[in-house]
């Protein structure tokens, strides 16, 4: 069987030749998250942060059947320009590569991808989760399975506040996903610094989690960290006025028929049309702070302090 078609960006290479640490990045947020061209401008912006960060960022994507670890400029427009980029999990990631296809990771499939380039950390939005109403639906993000398979740090704003949080929760206790909120008590709720959902895990520095993260491997346990990072409070909408908006969100996709993968991003849409745009301003400065937060662990990682 021939190698797998895996291709690493310029400067991911000229990173990993060098020993420079490395923040892994998903691109469904690209394709799936917003309209060009504000999706360019916050993909570079995310990327720009990585760098400020003293880290290289690596955004990761199928396109034309060949994985990319990392994207030149002119790739990263051209994604951010696409029409009708499948959205990949561990599922069909392979299927795709298989026919040439082109689409964007998820969290899950960004953690495969990461693993695979020997990239230990990963900053995105929020992970997928169990949807409200799974008793009856079993609408379970795969991004669940995969923190507790794949070892790579996740660096999210919690769960997208969409889902089904305590559900979430348990399911992740239940894998053995050490979900760490950073900073506090609480674990953050997407879109709102807070939740009343108390975090199982405290670390108050990207020192201890990149320890945290060693030690795990040393044990020789599988999976990853989730590394809840709450949004900062200037950025902020209360989860006192996210969650009627969540609510309508959530009886439209039923009234309207939607399900499976299409869900999320209608949810979405959806509370950005209902908050006027908030939620959107919100969002790219969740994914702004977590790649902050994402290169200072790299680094510790890469400097062995850990």
């Amino acid at each position: 069987m021939s190698p797998l078609p895996f291709i690493r960006s310029a400067s991911v290479q000229a990173a990993q030749d060098a020993g420079t640490p490395i923040v892994a990045l998903e691109s469904t947020i690209i394709t799936h998250g917003m309209p060009y061209p504000q999706n360019l401008e916050m993909a570079r912006k995310v990327e720009a942060t990585v760098r400020a960060g003293g880290a290289e960022p690596a955004t990761i994507a199928v396109l034309d059947g060949t994985l990319h670890i990392g994207l030149e400029d002119n790739v990263l427009e051209t994604l951010a320009q696409t029409k009708g980029a499948a959205k990949l999990s561990r599922a069909d990631i392979a299927v795709c590569m298989a026919t040439g296809g082109t689409g964007a990771t998820t969290v899950a499939a960004t953690m495969i991808a990461a693993n695979l380039a020997g990239i230990s950390v990963f900053a995105t939005g929020g992970i997928g989760g169990v949807h409200r109403g799974a008793e009856e639906s079993f609408d379970v993000s795969a991004d669940l399975q995969e923190l507790a398979q794949t070892a790579v740090t996740v660096v999210a704003a919690g769960a997208k506040a969409i889902l089904d949080v305590s559900k979430t929760l348990e399911v992740l206790e239940t894998l053995g996903v050490p979900v760490i909120a950073y900073g506090q008590d609480a674990v953050p709720a997407f879109w709102s610094s807070q939740s009343v959902y108390k975090a199982p895990l405290r670390l108050d520095t990207a020192h201890e989690i990149a320890k945290a993260h060693k030690i795990r491997g040393l044990l020789g346990l599988p999976g990853g960290q989730l590394i809840a990072n709450p949004i900062p409070g200037d950025a902020e909408i209360p989860r006192s006025e996210m969650e009627p908006v969540i609510e309508r969100a959530l009886k439209d996709a039923v009234t309207h028929g939607i399900t499976g993968k299409s869900v999320t991003p209608y949810l979405l849409q959806r509370v950005f049309e209902l908050t006027e745009g908030r939620s959107l301003t919100a969002n790219i400065a969740l994914v702004l702070n977590n790649a902050a937060l994402a290169a200072q662990i790299a680094c510790e990682m890469a400097d062995n302090k850990a």
